[in-house]
């Protein structure tokens, strides 16, 4: 493959950027993990300039991220989308969070399946009828 695999096909634009290049060098958000089918939608809110110089770097994907959650997108579609590492997006997805940019709706927990006593107590319940 050689040199050929860093650029796109017959693209002059130059290397394709690398994962960490994205993210600042980050591998993973600070904060709470992103479940894969938590849905992220975006929020209005002041454009990125208008953010403090201590803020994490700007990357175009945040604004793309801002862009396809117009609709709110689950995580897992958001890096199918842009067609970005799940970590990366992660990463970027948790800049936006930390600049109240986007709405985290986290998935309903998993319920709890009654016990097989209280199952076989509705059973004969439901035969005394």
């Amino acid at each position: 493959m050689g040199d050929a695999a860093w650029y796109e096909d017959g693209d002059a634009a130059g290397p394709v950027v690398r994962p960490y290049a994205l993210t600042g060098g980050r591998t993973h958000y600070q904060g709470d993990e992103f479940d894969l089918v938590a849905l992220i939608a975006a929020v209005d809110a002041p454009e990125p300039a208008d953010d403090p110089p201590s803020a994490a770097p700007w990357a175009p994907e945040h604004n793309m991220i801002l862009e396809l959650c117009r609709t709110p997108l689950s995580v897992a579609e958001i890096a199918s989308d842009l067609e970005l590492p799940l970590g990366v997006v992660r990463v970027l997805l948790g800049d936006l969070l930390d600049r109240s940019l986007i709405q985290v709706r986290r998935p309903a927990p998993v319920a709890q399946f009654p016990s097989e006593r209280v199952l076989k107590e509705v059973i004969d319940g439901i035969r005394a009828l």
